[in-house]
């Protein structure tokens, strides 16, 4: 009779589930926001503290340290206390950090509530795919989770307009304070407006549950229900507890289960298709935009027009994934758009050592690579590390796997420059070609299509595999 009134008093209902993973993909916009955000604040912080050139590269990277703290510590936490109390703490230092920056009275202080920031990145950029995966039914899953991509995107694309917003209004009078931050040291303007949406982030936090799968790991199988049913009905709900509890529950908790032989393959995509998706110059083009439109002719204010379309691309190719992941599945989206990627890349080099760099054709292929990465490697990479990994330990997994993707930042971040100094354009945009060609050989051989499957049918099918080969 208990059962009977709980599936009459909680009703399905698809607003829920849309508002529930929105709000887990603003940890996507603030991540997209804090990492594109510096790139208008480099040039002030340097004049108005007199930076060293080793000073001016440790305010930009800083927050990559950060990240890798933060990823590294999220993992656990999250699979020990809940998906939701480390999405608030992800929350609360993207605030802490964005005030703390915007009022810092030293360098000093301002690194350290960049390395604060840097946590807050490196939480939410493991933590929000993975609650939106695991909160999600099956056959809408792909989708969710790539709001959490278009959610970053946006994040960078606001952040270029109010950087450019702010930078325009430098002269205007305010009273106090204000006259400080938003006029006479804009960059504290530019930082503190990540404020804003990490508050709202937080307060909805508050009202969002935790994740289903959580509670069923923890044995919360009455609140685990009563989520389940809210998102997909009485039916699908019974059909996922089921699932669960069929399944061997003699996986361990710990990250050695993932190097057992069984889940071989989905350590290697976790681990490669995050390096990879950063590795092919996706960041490089994003960070260093106007420097390379400038190589091709642009004017700066050109250039700085050329990387706002990039950005405006980027979300709306994101798009392209959001509607087609799961009608037409993970595989084809990654075959399609990094073999447009690649091809895109070979072209871009091509024309730069050709010395075909008037005109639009520079712009029109860096726009061509950046709508295929849009959708293909940028959302169907979080989507696919997020359902690969067995139950037991998926919070660590994905750590693992989201530090493999900030290596791959890291080292294209710190290349790059070196690249096209040393290397120049075309042998550049070369190299990330070759970088970004593995992913199609992973995408054939490694990754199963999973559209449409549950999670546990997923930990299931790499059981059987093995089997089946043992």
């Amino acid at each position: 009779m208990s059962n009977t009134i709980n599936h009459i008093e909680v009703k399905k209902s698809s607003t829920y589930l849309y508002l529930v993973c929105l709000v887990a993909a603003l940890g996507g916009f603030l991540f997209g926001f804090d990492t594109a955000v510096i790139s208008g604040t480099v040039s002030l912080v340097k004049n108005d503290f007199s930076l060293s050139a080793v000073s001016e590269g440790w305010f930009v990277s800083c927050a990559l340290l950060g990240c890798i703290i933060g990823v590294s510590f999220s993992g656990k936490l999250s699979d020990k206390y809940g998906r939701k109390i480390v999405l608030i703490l992800s929350a609360v230092l993207f605030l802490a950090s964005a005030l703390g920056c915007m009022l810092s009275n030293s360098f000093t202080v301002l690194i350290i509530f960049r390395l604060i920031g840097g946590l807050g990145i490196g939480v939410a950029s493991m933590v929000s795919p993975l609650y939106i995966s695991e909160f999600s039914p099956s056959r809408y899953r792909g989708m969710m989770v790539s709001l959490y991509q278009l959610a970053l995107t946006i994040g960078i694309v606001l952040a270029y307009f109010s950087n450019a917003y702010l930078a325009n209004h430098t002269g205007d009078t305010y009273s106090g304070g204000m006259q400080t931050i938003f006029s006479a040291q804009v960059w504290r303007g530019m930082l503190g407006l990540g404020a804003l949406p990490a508050a709202i982030f937080l307060i909805c936090l508050f009202m969002v549950p935790e994740s289903p799968r959580w509670l069923l790991l923890k044995g919360q199988e009455q609140k685990a229900e009563a989520v389940l049913i809210k998102i997909d009905g009485s039916d699908a709900a019974a059909h996922e507890i089921k699932a669960f509890k069929e399944q061997d529950d003699n996986d361990s908790e710990s990250l050695t289960e993932l190097f057992k032989p069984v889940y071989r393959k989905a350590l290697w995509i976790g681990l490669l298709l995050p390096f990879l998706s950063q590795v092919c110059g996706i960041n490089a083009v994003i960070y260093y935009g106007p420097r390379i439109l400038e190589q091709a002719g642009f004017t700066l204010n050109n250039a700085l027009g050329g990387q706002v379309t990039i950005g405006l691309v980027n979300v709306v190719f994101t798009f392209v994934a959001i509607f087609t992941i799961d009608k037409w599945g993970r595989k084809p989206l990654l075959f399609a758009g990094v073999g447009g990627a690649v091809v895109s890349l070979v072209i871009i080099g091509a024309l730069f050592a050709l010395g075909v760099t008037s005109g639009p054709w520079i712009l029109i292929f860096i726009l061509a690579f950046i709508a295929c990465f849009a959708f293909s490697f940028g959302p169907v990479c979080w989507v696919v590390v997020g359902e690969i990994f067995p139950n037991a330990i998926r919070g660590k997994a994905m750590a693992l796997a989201t530090l493999s993707l900030w290596v791959g930042n890291f080292l294209v971040g710190q290349l790059t420059p070196v690249m096209l100094e040393g290397l120049g354009s075309s042998w550049t945009f070369w190299l990330f070609a070759l970088c970004c060609s593995p992913a199609l050989w992973i995408t054939w051989k490694l990754i199963p299509e999973t559209k449409g499957r549950s999670l546990e049918n997923i930990e299931n099918y790499w059981k059987e595999t093995y089997k089946g080969k043992a």
